[in-house]
């Protein structure tokens, strides 16, 4: 394996390391991640034991299949994680955001 310049290296950095844009600090999202899957489940888990939850001895067959569609019919909530951006296209975002914030403050 031959050595790689410090300029091959540098562009092997941009393509591959990320950076999160998503516009929280990462010990935010460390955080947050779990804290949305939780919710999706437990809004699911939710939905399909409150049908569940009547008295099986009164109920009829029809009620149980009633039920039983209703369980099915049930839609899991979706939440996805996005994934954090290139760091060549993070520094272009910071490099334009810089651009368009020069010469704002005007001295009197």
């Amino acid at each position: 394996m031959r050595k790689r310049t410090p300029q091959e290296k540098k562009q092997l950095s941009y393509e591959r390391d990320r950076r999160d844009a998503y516009g929280e600090s990462d010990k935010g999202s460390r955080k947050a991640i779990p804290r949305r899957k939780r919710e999706a489940v437990r809004a699911y888990r939710r939905a399909t034991k409150e049908p569940l939850s009547m008295k099986r001895s009164t109920i009829d067959r029809d009620a149980a299949e009633a039920v039983e569609l209703r369980v099915l019919g049930v839609r899991r909530r979706g939440w996805r994680k996005f994934p954090d951006i290139p760091l060549g296209e993070y520094i272009k975002r910071q490099e334009a955001a810089r651009r368009s914030r020069a010469g704002r403050k005007r001295v009197a």
